[in-house]
């Protein structure tokens, strides 16, 4: 039983279906390894062990009858603590929200829930959703699967390290910036960041509504491709017959590979090598106007957030982490005209990117320009944390500002990975290219 704690989910659901699992054993398999794992309290803020048993005792009985409702029915998955479940506390991973029990649970999770998927519980996470490292000293920081004095990257860091320890077969996080695709990459795991609005969020912990989507962070690209059919009630991007031959890829050169550190961007060519062996085109890329569009980024972000959050914080503004705090209050410096101009300005941009991206199957850029820092020197060097913090999100943060698609794979270099940007509501067709990517990283 030890295996189940590494297959994919969707290996997992499919011995389910031939009857050689039982849910309601794989359940408590989890709920054992969770239990004994000595960071499991810094990876889990709660465990639903009474709810995710239920569920597994109903997937067995599905299963039994050959009633199953997904690929994932009884496969147990673990959820971010900013999507609300009924009766059991969702606090973002802030102090502020401390005591903050919902009465239903969040869109996607009921529909989750509807498909079978079992529910082990709530996963750590950057305070707010406001940083890409993933240290919380409020809360907890999760632990890096590589190295313990590294930070684990947000702000799903919960979500991630739940998957790469072995106490989740699937993580469901939330991307603004790369909250998905960071921590995904730091822990060699597959992170789908879905469109803005293509999945609700209802029920989902905002930061900032216009950037704020829903993803899983997964140990293949067909579990993510499953999870996003079980997060919005649909049916998973067909990957059979998937291949590179003939794709069109573009390698960006504006923005996305400067200040590239040795590890990641030996990772990255050695990537582009083995995508071209399989037969794709690779292209550069130039988009000058990425260049403004990187610049509205702090008043979009900032600003947004701040008018979101800015009477709960200052009720209680020693409650945060400062670091976080000084982050949110740097959108008290713009203003409404600064708001709506930038966002004028963004829209020209994104017309620019579509237009230069026409002609290709994805756009490819290191996930992150950097490994993940030092937690220790981060919890006690402003400037550091603040260049790292920035830094570690700049390349995915394109995604977000560009309104794509977008899918982080690892590239068989610890830490290190690979993104993919598709187009808006593009998720079938970048799955398709990424599982064909897929095959050839490994």
């Amino acid at each position: 039983m030890s295996d189940w704690l590494t297959m994919t989910a969707s290996d997992l659901g499919r011995g389910i279906a031939a009857g050689r699992i039982d849910p309601v054993a794989l359940t408590d398999c989890y709920l054992d390894a969770i239990e004994a794992h000595p960071d499991s309290e810094r990876i889990y803020a709660r465990v639903t062990a009474r709810r995710a048993r239920a569920e597994a005792h109903a997937a067995a009985e599905r299963a039994r009858l050959g009633l199953r409702r997904s690929l994932f029915d009884g496969v147990p998955i673990s959820w971010k603590d900013l999507f609300d479940s009924a009766g059991v506390a969702t606090e973002s991973g802030s102090a502020l929200l401390a005591g903050r029990v919902p009465e239903a649970d969040a869109l996607v999770l009921r529909n989750a829930t509807a498909a079978g998927a079992v529910c082990l519980g709530k996963t750590h996470m950057s305070e707010l959703a406001f940083s890409g490292l993933g240290l919380n000293p409020i809360t907890a920081t999760p632990p890096n699967p590589h190295d313990p004095a590294w930070v684990p990257g947000g702000s799903s860091s919960g979500a991630a390290a739940s998957v790469s320890f072995g106490l989740a077969a699937c993580g469901i996080g939330s991307d603004t910036g790369g909250s998905v695709r960071i921590p995904s990459a730091w822990h060699d795991l597959v992170g789908l960041k879905t469109t803005s609005g293509r999945l609700s969020l209802e029920g989902v912990v905002p930061l900032c509504l216009k950037f704020d989507t829903v993803g899983p962070l997964a140990r293949s690209v067909e579990d993510a491709a499953e999870a996003l059919a079980l997060l919005e009630g649909g049916r998973a991007a067909d990957l059979r017959g998937a291949s590179l031959k003939g794709c069109r890829l573009a390698v960006l050169q504006t923005v996305a590979l400067d200040d590239l550190r040795e590890e990641p961007g030996s990772a990255f060519d050695d990537a582009l090598s083995r995508l071209s062996a399989a037969g794709a085109e690779i292209v550069p890329l130039e988009v000058p106007e990425l260049v403004d569009a990187m610049a509205l980024s702090g008043v979009l972000y900032t600003a947004e957030a701040y008018g979101l959050w800015r009477d709960v914080i200052e009720a209680n503004p020693d409650a945060m982490y400062d670091q976080i705090l000084e982050r949110f209050r740097a959108g008290a410096g713009f203003s409404g005209p600064d708001y709506v101009a930038a966002w004028a300005r963004l829209e020209t941009c994104r017309a620019a990117w579509d237009g230069a991206v026409a002609g290709f199957d994805a756009v490819l850029m290191p996930t992150a320009p950097i490994l993940p820092p030092d937690r220790d020197r981060l919890l006690s060097d402003h400037d550091y944390y603040v260049s790292e913090n920035l830094l570690a999100l700049r390349n995915t943060r394109i995604g977000n500002l560009m309104g794509l698609s977008g899918l982080s794979l690892p590239t068989g270099t610890p830490a290190c990975g690979l993104t993919l940007l598709g187009r808006p509501d593009g998720e079938e067709a970048l799955l398709r290219v990424g599982a064909a990517a897929e095959h050839a990283l490994t």
